[in-house]
């Protein structure tokens, strides 16, 4: 076999946050404009905010709630290849719970909310089927195996 160049690509590590919620045993995703797959809600962190902050930020935007300071919990962080972008791109998507306020509403760049079954784990972009995992295993109040 011929000596061919080897070529490293760097991995890219896209940092973001996700809120995980679960409602009737199903987990809140979110389909957004253009996109195939489902994602939770969340996204970047801005310059200067911490995750906590993000996330709030990013669920009000996407689905129209507040969420609860005092009730964050921090779930885990879970990584997984990014969806749509270049094949050496994964997402770190750090997880957390929390209480909100107000009803659930597509906003934003956010066309639908999906209420996904573990079943149904294959409509969610990879980092969320991740999260769906990491719920299940830590026992996520309101989501159900089945």
């Amino acid at each position: 076999m011929d000596d061919l160049p080897v070529v490293n690509l760097p991995v890219v590590d896209l940092p973001v946050v996700a809120w995980v919620h679960a409602v009737e045993g199903r987990l809140v995703a979110v389909r957004a404009r253009g996109r195939d797959l489902l994602y939770l809600p969340g996204g970047k962190t801005e310059p200067g905010e911490d995750d906590r902050a993000a996330l709030a930020r990013e669920v009000y935007e996407e689905v129209a709630v507040t969420l609860a300071p005092a009730a964050f919990a921090e779930l885990g962080t879970v990584r997984a290849a990014a969806h749509d972008q270049p094949d050496h791109t994964h997402v770190r998507m750090a997880c957390f719970t929390a209480a909100y306020d107000g009803p659930l509403a597509a906003a934003g760049e956010v066309d639908e909310i999906v209420l996904v079954a573990p079943a149904d784990r294959d409509l969610l972009a990879p980092a969320g089927r991740a999260a769906l995992d990491l719920a299940l295993a830590r026992g996520v109040p309101g989501l159900t195996a089945s």
